[in-house]
């Protein structure tokens, strides 16, 4: 009996601990706990940036004014208005250059304090000047040359200032129309209602905006049954004009010695004489023009006599090639410089208009003799410059040619 005891116990052991092994397996295990995902809270809105209110004022800059003096006037502090204009200078600006009318913005605050300063040397180009970093800094910008060519067209009514009234072109597009013909049409003592005139022009844009006008490339001007063509070629380095068989523009005598005006008494040898009475021959042009108007030489000479001659009043005498003298009465004083055996140069001022001698007022009275006989300087031919060189005549007759054909198409004349 003692000896089975131990068998015993050892069985129960064993049966008791393979119950417990079966009841650890079939046991249910919690599942592990997964913590539920963080639902994100929206992000708070970034803080609002409440932008100045900004007001832009034009300055114009006044008679006298420098840029610095500019900005005092108009409430910026010594210090300010200097650390501006080196700023400026830093960015290439040329202060020295301002001129009375030029334009400033000032840009300031609600507050009244200053933001920006902006300055437009020319249409071209303009500086702004921003306070940054406690320093004034300027930034330079240029706008591209927009350069074009373009067809200007006009008709003379009154005279030819009617163009410019109108808009057509621009009194210097109009003075250098004039000078392209000057030596072959008297625009003083020719031009009449009706003329008419188209141009081909080099036009300068601005951000879209016309600024000014260039060289003229092709020109006509139809007055009465005559039909005047000038076409710009570029010609041993220079610009010249020729008309469309290639013979130059510019003559050894201008047609008229003064800037085109009007004109009061033409060449005739039977005129009522407004001083002395009666019937006298006038061998002249006579140029109204107010005192003082320049007067100049119609070709190269020398000076022959320069001061007081009787009825003539103050004269200017000029020797010429080719047996022709000028003579230029009336005038109210002689031009610097202009005395007996001085030689002077075509378009050179010799005098001013005026009213001395027998005169009724201001005008110029010019004559021209050619051999010791006056002749009317308006139907006179003078020498021809020189024409287009050889090599390069057919190149410019087709250039011409092309020109001519686009005024043509696209500003014909309505004759």
């Amino acid at each position: 009996m003692k000896k089975k005891w131990p068998a015993l116990f050892l069985a129960a052991l064993a049966l008791s601990t393979s119950i417990a092994l079966i009841a650890w397996h079939l046991w249910p295990v919690p599942a592990p706990e997964i913590p539920s995902p963080e639902v994100a809270s929206p992000a708070p809105p970034p803080p609002t940036v409440v932008q100045p209110l900004l007001h832009t004022e034009a300055v114009a800059i006044r008679r006298r004014d420098t840029f610095v003096a500019a900005l005092l006037r108009n409430n910026v502090p010594s210090v300010t208005a200097h650390e501006i204009a080196a700023a400026l200078r830093d960015a290439g600006a040329n202060l020295r250059q301002i001129r009375p009318g030029d334009q400033l913005e000032l840009t300031r605050e609600e507050s009244g304090r200053l933001a920006m300063v902006g300055y437009r040397v020319d249409p071209w180009k303009r500086f702004d000047v921003a306070e940054t970093d406690d320093r004034w800094n300027a930034i330079a910008t240029e706008t591209e040359h927009d350069i074009r060519v373009e067809v200007r067209q006009g008709e003379v009514q009154q005279s030819l200032w009617d163009a410019v009234e109108k808009g057509a072109i621009t009194p210097s597009a109009l003075l250098e129309l004039v000078q392209i013909f000057e030596s072959e049409f008297d625009f003083a003592a020719d031009a009449q209602p009706g003329d008419l005139f188209r141009l081909l022009v080099e036009t300068r844009y601005a951000e879209g905006v016309l600024v000014d006008y260039g060289r003229i490339i092709a020109a006509q001007y139809v007055s009465a049954d005559r039909t005047l063509t000038g076409v710009g070629f570029e010609e041993q380095g220079r610009f010249k004009y020729f008309d469309a068989e290639g013979r130059s523009l510019r003559k050894m005598f201008l047609r008229s010695p003064l800037e085109f005006t009007r004109i009061s008494s033409g060449f005739t040898y039977r005129r009522p004489h407004p001083v002395l009475g009666g019937v006298r021959p006038h061998l002249a042009i006579d140029y109204a023009a107010p005192t003082g108007t320049p007067v100049w030489a119609v070709a190269d000479g020398v000076v022959l006599f320069a001061g007081r001659k009787g009825g003539n009043g103050i004269q200017v005498l000029l020797r010429h090639r080719g047996g022709y003298e000028t003579y230029y009465n009336h005038l109210s004083r002689v031009g610097p410089g202009i005395r007996r055996g001085v030689r002077v140069s075509q378009k050179q001022v010799i005098g001013r208009v005026g009213s001395t001698g027998l005169s009724t007022g201001p005008h110029l009275d010019y004559r021209v003799s050619h051999n010791g006989k006056f002749v009317n300087p308006l139907n006179e031919k003078f020498f021809p410059g020189e024409p287009i060189t050889k090599a390069r005549r057919d190149e410019f007759v087709k250039h011409a040619g092309a020109m001519v054909e686009r005024l043509e198409r696209e500003a014909p004349f309505r004759l």
